[in-house]
């Protein structure tokens, strides 16, 4: 029963944390490159960005510790150096990166934005838009991992 409450609110956060990259993905950014000016761009994604990573660094914590929790009582870690645990270390990899890129957030964006006065906006949103769909390719690879996972034996 424990598990399944578990299961439950990792599924749940989940689903919101690659939703909103989605969203941000497929909507934000489209919105943001037919906005007339730089300021009004910037602002636009500074909202979003700064809104979003607050509650995604929520739910990337608790996306790991119900993962793991789950991982450790079901499986045991030796799952990892199994071959149908692959599913599971695929998983694992999307937390790891979006932990990394989370927390090395600030950094990333005052390298891209690091002079103002010689900033190409559209340049700075589609390196960033770039990034985004690596790690919605990655999030999705992380939902099909443990869909495969969750049913392959």
């Amino acid at each position: 029963m424990f598990l399944t409450i578990l299961l439950i609110i990792h599924v749940i956060c989940v689903i919101v944390w690659i939703g909103g990259v989605t969203f941000v993905t497929t909507v934000i950014f489209p919105m943001m490159y037919r906005t007339e000016g730089s300021l009004e761009k910037a602002l636009l994604f500074q909202g979003v960005e700064h809104r979003f990573s607050a509650m995604v660094k929520w739910l990337i914590a608790i996306v790991g510790i119900t993962g793991f929790w789950m991982l450790y009582a079901k499986y045991g870690f030796a799952v990892l150096a199994q071959a149908h645990g692959i599913g599971v270390v695929i998983m694992i990899f999307a937390w790891a990166l979006y932990t990394t890129v989370l927390l090395s957030e600030r950094k990333i964006f005052a390298r891209i934005f690091a002079d103002p006065q010689k900033i190409d906006m559209d340049q700075a949103l589609k390196l960033i838009n770039i990034m985004h769909w690596f790690l919605l390719v990655v999030s999705y690879s992380a939902v099909a991992g443990g869909v495969w996972f969750g049913h392959s034996g």
